[in-house]
């Protein structure tokens, strides 16, 4: 039985492709013409950034950190871990489950999974931000709301193994996880409308749909233990939950960065601030790398909407990432979260075309939230570039992370503490 959200989405997917692509008789013909269909309407007017803040000069830097470690600890940051990919570059299945023996055979230190590894550092790094201040850890992991998000098909065993794992030390009731809505493609035949083609492989509809589906009711759940019933939230029950945050921090679970330091209380302090200024959307800005550029969401300045944007690649008609200078982080911060996806349900987002196994899917984005509301845009001195675990060149860089974070002092012997869950 489909859920409402399937039902709601399907029906904007299926009037977005009757309205915008009628004239296009084949997922073929979608194919061929998908540089002009996705391309952002202001190509022509786009220039390098003017509006990026430096939080090196942000005016009162050093009342950030501070800010930053006042919310963590009073639990006013809700944690967003996203790890529905599959990793198909990678070729290793789901990445929240690739142990580090699958990127070398040779590895001789605790074998737990990347996303399980993740939180860890996150509980690590939040007890010890703990005991830095003379506050019981205990007290502060009890005020922490955390939001794991997975494909249908693995969100049972991550919700189970996150639960068994780490529910002695944040309580079960303050995770919450979602299950990422998968669907088939559209097709249509000759003189009929597109439909949903039930015949067709099931894909996900990108992390804007994520963003999306998040909003509506019953899509969200806990539970009371790691295999207990399911309790989902309502929509109000959400929305209120959202509101007790001054910021939600969505993270994606292939930032390699994130394995070395989970609080960036520098980060959280400025997106806090900006928010109390309007803001409802605060994004890192990066360089390329020059040597070897990778495609994601370009950072410009629209002359036609007088401000900077962030258009994802997919959108910018073929352009080449090395002539991508400037891209947006891997994750996100949403000060004033409540208001924020209020303006997500209400408006929603663009839905760019995919030809996938010759039918049509659609990926919206979720940093297409920076055309709904206020955005601000940061960066840091070295504008360090994007760390993931995309793809085999990415496995040095990810083994180096692994053991960097191995290498800090205590974390090793908490990684052994921990009930043995190395899925």
């Amino acid at each position: 039985m489909s859920s409402w959200f399937e039902d709601f989405f399907r029906q904007r997917c299926l009037w977005w492709a009757r309205e915008r692509l009628s004239h296009y008789p084949s997922p073929a013909a979608v194919a061929a013409d998908l540089a002009a269909i996705n391309a952002y309407p202001n190509l022509s007017r786009l220039g390098p950034p003017r509006d990026i803040l430096s939080l090196e000069s942000w005016p009162d830097r050093a009342n950030l950190l501070e800010m930053g470690r006042e919310l963590v600890l009073a639990g006013r940051v809700f944690w967003e871990h996203a790890a529905a990919g599959e990793g198909t570059r990678l070729g290793l299945g789901p990445k929240f489950f690739i142990q580090p023996t699958d990127l070398d055979p040779a590895w001789d230190s605790v074998d737990l999974c990347l996303g399980l590894r993740r939180l860890a550092r996150l509980i690590f790094d939040l007890g010890h931000l703990a005991r830095a201040v003379g506050l019981d850890p205990a007290l502060v992991l009890a005020r922490q709301r955390i939001m794991v998000v997975a494909a249908e098909e693995t969100v049972e065993r991550v919700a189970r193994l996150v639960l068994e794992t780490f529910s002695a030390l944040i309580p079960a009731r303050n995770w919450l996880f979602m299950a990422q809505l998968a669907l088939p493609g559209l097709n249509r035949a000759p003189g009929q409308a597109w439909v949903f083609d039930p015949n067709s492989p099931k894909r996900l509809y990108n992390h804007g749909a994520m963003a999306w589906q998040k909003v509506m009711a019953d899509q969200i759940f806990w539970r009371e233990e790691p295999t207990g019933p399911k309790r989902f939230l309502s929509q109000g029950e959400f929305f209120q939950l959202l509101g007790e945050f001054d910021d939600l921090v969505s993270l994606n679970v292939e930032d390699l960065d994130y394995l070395a330091g989970a609080l960036d209380l520098e980060a959280l302090g400025l997106a806090a601030r900006l928010g109390q200024k309007g803001f409802g959307v605060v994004m890192e800005i990066v360089g390329n790398n020059p040597e070897r550029p990778i495609k994601g969401g370009m950072c410009a300045f629209d002359e036609i909407l007088g401000r900077d944007v962030v258009i994802e690649s997919f959108r910018l008609k073929g352009l080449e990432p090395r002539d991508i200078q400037y891209l947006n982080k891997n994750f996100n911060h949403y000060p004033r979260p409540a208001w924020v996806f209020a303006q997500l349900r209400d408006l929603g987002l663009f839905l760019p075309a995919a030809v996938h196994d010759e039918r049509l899917y659609f990926q919206p984005v979720q940093g297409d939230l920076n055309f709904l509301v206020p955005t601000a845009f940061f960066s840091r001195q070295d504008k360090r570039g994007i760390n993931s675990l995309k793809s085999p060149k990415d496995v040095p860089a990810a083994l180096a992370a692994l053991r960097a974070q191995d290498a800090e002092p205590g974390f090793l012997t908490f990684l052994k503490s921990l009930p043995p869950r190395l899925a």
